[in-house]
Parts: structure tokens; sequence; C-alpha cells
């Protein structure tokens, strides 16, 4: 465990000192890129800064944004251009804001209170419009957009992650109940050998006793035959004490008190009785059956018509055995209700996770026979083919309870706390032919899964809840820059019209004279002039008296152009000249 904890902690620190390298490389550039640059200001402090930002994105994501958002700040006072490259920083980290914390109010009022320190800064330094359509609308972009992001593939990753264990959940749980129905069943099977064995054996001594008062014996004949019914009896006695440990799973319910001597047909009779709709009919001679084969066909019979009267009430059921020189062939098919029929019954189906089909797979396969159960053209059939003689071969995982190809393997699931409705009996009907009391004895649904639809489980509504929770940051993420989108491009779209109209193109520049009329030189100039000269430009030294306006020598929106200066006294052109863009 501590050298797991140690790789991650490495791993955790190799990321760290990656990132920062990528950081410092968009630095480098910016610095290297720059005319004039500090290398204390402009290079040392944000490596320091990203050397300290970049470990807190771990464990103070908001720290961390808030550090470089202040480096972008110190950028506002640049008097050259507001931007660096300090934000893409601001937005690597602002991923990490977003991916790292789950909760969206705080990281929700970090972005806004950087957003205001970004305007502060500009109003107490009185910047000109394009660094507050800088600080307006980039530096904003640069911390929610990422910041979207980082929720998004968060949202993301959560709803992978929650799938897999509910994944592995379903499947570890699937594993137990069928292991359970297989232990469970076995231990019927051990109940019915001491059933049957048990009563030969009884039979064996009470044969022993009765050849002791024979009085053609000698006495050595009547000692052996005395410990001979003695060891039988004790044999008899170690049954039921190993099949006693044997049938008592932890439910305390694996059919005891089925009838012993009980056949198929009494079976069917009784349920004929209480009023299930049964057309059954025997082919082929019978032949002698061993008990455990006898059992196995009664189980096979008793578990269809259980699952017909629970989930499919009053639909009729056809049972048919049809005996071979080696084998017997159970077939047992009902109808599957219509969504209506179950409402005009007045029963609604059942719901289990078929225990009772598997543990009925784990009796044929111990027997040596096979089972399939499957739904064909609106009916559920259920057929098995048992062996006249066991047969011992290799055990294998039982298979799922639907074995069409092609077919989703129907699995409802019961609701926690909703009671399972028992069909109605006869009095005298065994306990297994009843539709079970219990979630334990739920079996496979032959139909249509409404009982999901209706009760759906916890796992679902966990996953439903995830994948909701996704979708409203997926929306979030696609909305939140639609409304940024509508926020901010008027204002850019006002500010590219305010550049672009006001262009002196250079051949103009060269028309103009000076000492010439404001009037006769109106038709060569711009149909305003440049609002946001920088201060170098401004204060730049002028005839006495005049009234300067500048204009821009270009129609480049991104990059600095030259801005042409024109001096008036009154309306006449005193002066002309050039400054430049940055400043010398």
């Amino acid at each position: 465990m501590l050298h797991a904890r140690t790789t991650s902690a490495g791993s955790a620190r190799a990321a760290d000192a990656a990132l920062w390298a990528a950081l410092a490389a968009t630095t480098g550039y910016g610095f290297h890129d720059a005319a004039t640059a500090s290398l204390t200001t402009d290079l040392l402090l944000p490596l320091a800064v990203l050397a300290v930002a970049v470990p807190w994105s771990r464990h103070r994501p908001a720290a961390a944004v808030v550090l470089v958002n202040g480096l972008c700040a110190v950028g506002l006072a640049d008097p050259a251009t507001p931007g660096n490259t300090h934000v893409l920083p601001l937005a690597a980290l602002s991923f990490l804001l977003g991916s790292r914390v789950a909760a969206a109010r705080s990281p929700l009022l970090v972005l806004a209170g950087c957003s205001a320190v970004n305007l502060a800064t500009c109003a107490v330094l009185r910047a000109h419009p394009v660094w507050w359509f800088y600080a307006m609308s980039v530096l904003p972009a640069a911390l929610l957009l990422p910041w979207l992001m980082g929720r998004h593939w968060r949202g993301r990753r959560q709803l992978v992650r929650e799938g897999w264990r509910l994944a592995r959940s379903l499947e570890d749980r699937h594993h137990l109940v069928a292991e359970r129905a297989r232990l469970t069943e076995r231990a019927g099977i051990a109940a019915d050998m001491h059933d049957s064995l048990g009563h030969a054996l009884s039979l064996v001594a009470l044969r022993a006793g009765a050849l002791e008062l024979s009085p053609d014996l000698t006495d050595r004949d009547r000692a052996d035959l005395a410990e001979l019914r003695g060891t039988i009896a004790d044999a008899v006695e170690q049954l039921r004490d190993t099949v006693a440990v044997l049938h008592d799973p932890p439910d305390g319910n694996t059919g005891a008190g089925l009838p012993v001597n009980d056949t198929v047909e009494d079976l069917l009779s009784r349920a004929v009785a209480s009023g299930v709709p049964v057309r059954w009919e025997r082919r082929g001679a019978e032949s002698p059956l061993s008990p455990l084969i006898a059992r196995g066909m009664y189980r096979v019979v008793q578990e269809a018509l259980t699952n017909a009267v629970k989930h499919a009430p009053g639909c009729p059921i056809s049972v048919r055995i049809t005996h071979e020189p080696s084998r017997t062939h159970v077939s047992v098919m009902n109808a599957v209700p219509s969504a209506g029929g179950s409402a005009r019954t007045g029963v609604r189906p059942g719901r289990g996770v078929g225990r009772g089909l598997m543990g009925l797979h784990e009796r044929v396969a111990v027997l040596g026979g096979s089972l399939r159960t499957e739904p064909d053209a609106g009916r559920f059939h259920v057929t098995a083919v048992l062996p006249h003689q066991t047969t011992t071969r290799p055990r294998t995982p039982t298979p799922e309870p639907m074995t069409t190809p092609g077919r989703p393997t129907q699995k409802p699931v019961t609701a926690p706390g909703t009671p399972t409705p028992e069909p109605v009996t006869a009095p005298g009907t065994p306990a297994r032919a009843q539709a079970p009391a219990s979630p334990s004895e739920a079996t496979l649904t032959p139909g249509p899964d409404t009982a999901s639809a209706l009760f759906p489980p916890e796992s679902a509504k966990r996953l439903a809840s995830v994948r909701g929770e996704a979708r409203r940051r997926s929306a979030v993420a696609f909305v939140a820059p639609v409304v940024a989108a509508v926020f901010f491009v008027p204002s850019a779209a006002y500010l590219a019209w305010q550049l672009t109209t006001s262009v002196l193109p250079p051949s103009h520049f060269d028309e103009l004279s000076v000492g010439r009329p404001r009037a006769e030189l109106a038709p060569l100039l711009p149909a305003r002039a440049y609002p946001y000269p920088p201060d170098h430009a401004r204060s730049a030294p002028r005839p006495p008296d005049t009234r300067c306006e500048f204009y821009r020598s270009g129609r480049d929106l991104l990059g600095d152009v030259d801005l042409y200066r024109l001096c008036w006294y009154g309306d006449t052109l005193s002066a002309k000249d050039t400054v430049r863009a940055r400043r010398p």
C-alpha cells in the first residue's frame, strides 16, 4: 500500500513538472517576442508564480487561478498592449479547476472575483477602451470556457466510472444469486437422496431384523445379521445428520416440506382442482425411473407451473411428458399475458431474480440432462431432457435462464419494499408448487419485463441521476458560450467599426497640404478620428494653440499600426506628422 501511494505521488509530481514546463515555454516565448520587456517582472516573476500555482492546482485549484489571474491583471498596466501570454496558463488552470472541483458555486465566485479584479485594475489605471474590451472579453473567456470544459470532462469521467462500478456490482450480485441457487438446489437434491436412500436402507434393516428370527440360522449368522442391522441403522443416522447440515442454507428455505411420495400426476391433479387451466398428456411407455430422476421430473413440472401461475395467471398451460427408451422429455408451455391481460385478471405479474430456474438448471445438469427456457411466439416454453440413468460429467457454470441466441435475458429486479403477489391455490398444494412468498423464491418472468419498468431498481435510479447531471453540464457548456457571445459580440462589433472608420490611407495623407482649410481637405479625411491613441502619442509636442486629431494608417484590427496626427489651427491644417505604433 505504501509503495502504491508513493508511486501515485511520484506520477503527480511528474505531471505537474510537465505542465509547468509547457506553461513556462509560453511565458518564455512571450518574453522573447516582446520589444521591450524586463527580465525580472516579465520572465522570472511569472515563472515563480507558475511554480507555485501548478502544484496548488491539485489541492487549492481556486488559489492557483487567482495567482495566474494576477499576472494577467499586471499585464493590463502595460501602456503598449493589454494582451500577454499569461492567458494560456490562466485557461489551463481554469480547466483544472473545473475538472477537480465537483461543486459549482465556489468556483463561480472565484471566477467572478477575478473578473472584478481585472475591471477594477482598468478603472484604477484609467485604461483605454481597448484595455476595457480585453478585460471584459478575453480574460472572462479564458476563465469561464475552460472551466466549463473541465466540468464537462469531469462529468463524463464520473459517468464512465459509475457505469463500470454498476456493471461490476450487478455481475457480482448475479454470480452470488446463481451460486446461492445452485447450493440451495443441491441441498434439495441431498434431501431427496435422504428420502429415497434412507427409505431403502430402512427396508434393508427391517429385512435383516426379520432374518434374525429365522429358525434355520446359526448363532453366528444371527450375530452377523444383528451387526449388519446395527451398521445400517448407524448409516441411516449419519445420512440424516449429513443431510440436515446440507439442508439448512442461510435463508432456511430449500423446499422443506415437499411430499416424499408425491408424483407428477398428483401435482397436476391438485393444480387442476385449484382452478389452474392445465392440459397435460403422456406419450410413450413409462419406464421405471430412479428416485432422483423422478424427483427431477417432478421439480421441472413444479417450477414451470409455479412460474406460469405467478407470471401468467389465468393463461392456459399445456404439459407433455414423452418417454423414450433411454430418456424422458418434459415440456411445459404457457401463454404470455398481454399488457391488458394482467389488468383484467386483477393480479400483477410477479418480479424476481430467476433463482428458481437457476436452481432447476443446476438440478438437471447434476442429473446429466439439459434444460431450455425461452419465449416462443407469444408463449413461454420450458423443455427438459432427463436421462433414465444419472451420468457424471464435469461441472460447468450455470447458463443464463434465457438460452435462445439473439434474445436478451429477462432478469426482472424486485423494487425494495414492494410485496410480491401470490396466486390462489387450493389447500394441500405443495409448497414448491405455489407462488413464492418472498423475493428469495421469485423466478424468471416469462414475458415482457413490465415490472422493471414500473419499479426501477436503485442502481438504475442512481445511473439515471448521473446521466442527468452529465446532460445538464453539457447543456451549460453549450449555452454559456452562446450567452457570452451575445454579450460580447456587440461590443466587439462596435470596436471594429470604430477602428475601420478611422483609417486614413497613406495616399490620402500624402495629398494633405499644410495651410489648406478643412473644407477643402474633407473629401480626403475619414468619417471620424481614431478615439484611442496611446499616451505617448497624446503627449508628443504639438504647435501652440492647435487641436490635434489621430487617424489609423491601416485596417489591421489585431496588430498595431502607425498613426497619422493632424493639428488644426482653427479650421486650417497647421501641421501633420506620423506617430509610430510603439513607443521608441
